[in-house]
């Protein structure tokens, strides 16, 4: 196959990432980058920082020290806390630039080196299932955050100015400093309105890119062991035994394979645990907050409102569930590996031959593992932690404020 093809294939798996991370100049930039490119990523990084920095820091300073209303606090720390996650993530981004890199030219490498058409088309299946997941947090994150604030931008609340006076304004998604920006006139609440909803999509986007690449990533990994593992089926028997070369061969082979893969997994860990960490936390209480915002405004029944909480706390629930679903599977991929080693008919191998199938089954008994921080195993049982505990920590919120 060309490398022209080869290229597109590459080029196809990566796409989505690349349309998330580039307008927030977070795409790594190779040695090829031209300098107009490389200014145009700094402007871009400024910008997004600035955008993150000027929602976030005034909402901070309304919560200690503006607002005086303990339940208008709470329903302004949810949202602090995503613009802090988002702000947390984008710089792990940014300093893990070369690991994603790297890793990008793993993938690349990988489509170069292999050349069974099947094996291709193992790698294609996985690297389309990998764009399907990217797709789907983007789009329940951007739909879940866009909504909510579309519908503050479509409500309009009277406040208090002095004695005996009010004013009406457009309600903003994210409390302001009066101090700061008085966004209670016009044309400043516009204003903010407006910088808050870009504010919003960059940090959505970091968090939509950081869910996709974890999601292209693993299903790489995961077509890369799916190949491992169909080479180990035609190590005794089938076409391969016929007319390839020494078993020998065709077993190093197999271990230089191997070991490539799980190079790549522990590159995969090294460029997300921060921020799984970020969303392991980040979304155990962000998830806590929207069950309460849900029980404080059920008696309203406001339909927007409701809405929006019901569709950012399924995209929350469903980004961090891509997390643990990527440690689980990549983990239980690595120890089928093992298995397959050991269910091949090693006893038609010669002797030595099937002493070297002790080197897989033995590095795959030494289990994989992707992490948050280094500190907790992602799996489905992890996802199940933290549904519990975010319904734990709103039932003594709850309490707390009831109270």
């Amino acid at each position: 196959m060309c490398q022209s093809v080869i290229k597109d294939l590459h080029d196809h798996s990566v796409q989505l990432n690349r349309w998330f991370l580039k307008p927030l100049g977070a795409w790594p930039r190779s040695a090829t980058t031209s300098k107009n490119e490389r200014t145009l990523s700094y402007v871009l990084i400024f910008v997004c920082y600035f955008l993150i920095a000027f929602t976030a820091v005034p909402c901070a300073l309304n919560v200690f020290f503006e607002e005086r209303d303990i339940v208008l606090k709470l329903r302004a720390i949810g949202p602090l806390s995503h613009w802090i996650m988002g702000a947390m993530n984008y710089c792990s981004l940014l300093l893990r630039s070369a690991d994603i890199r790297r890793c990008v030219q793993h993938m690349q490498r990988d489509w170069q080196i292999i050349k069974r058409t099947c094996d291709r088309e193992i790698m294609a299946r996985n690297a389309q299932l990998g764009r399907l997941v990217a797709g789907f947090c983007a789009v329940f994150m951007h739909g879940g955050v866009f909504s909510y604030s579309i519908v503050c931008g479509m409500t309009t609340v009277v406040v208090p100015i002095g004695d005996n006076r009010s004013v009406e304004m457009i309600q903003l998604p994210v409390p302001s400093y009066s101090k700061f920006i008085d966004a209670r006139f016009s044309p400043a609440n516009e204003i903010v309105l407006m910088m808050q909803v870009l504010s919003t999509f960059v940090v959505n986007s970091t968090t939509a890119g950081a869910c996709s690449l974890a999601a292209v990533f693993a299903m790489h990994a995961c077509g890369q062991l799916d190949i491992l593992m169909t080479r180990l089926n035609r190590l005794v028997e089938g076409e391969d035994a016929r007319t390839s070369g020494s078993l020998q061969r065709r077993l190093a082979d197999i271990v230089d394979h191997h070991l490539r893969v799980l190079s790549f997994i522990a590159r995969i860990e090294d460029v997300m645990h921060q921020i799984c960490l970020v969303e392991l936390l980040g979304c155990t209480f962000n998830l806590c907050m929207l069950g309460y915002y849900t029980i404080t405004n059920w008696s309203d029944f406001d339909a927007g409102r409701m809405t929006s909480y019901f569709i950012i706390y399924v995209s929350m629930a469903f980004n961090i569930f891509i997390f643990c679903y990527i440690g689980e599977i990549l983990t239980e991929q690595c120890k089928t590996v093992g298995e397959k080693a050991y269910m091949t008919d090693w006893y038609n191998l010669p002797h030595k031959t099937a002493l070297g199938l002790l080197l897989i089954i033995a590095r795959s008994s030494n289990g994989i593992k992707i992490t948050a921080g280094k500190l907790f195993q992602l799996s489905i049982a992890t996802f199940s932690d933290v549904i519990k505990t975010s319904i734990i920590y709103l039932n003594l919120l709850r309490t707390m404020t009831s109270t």
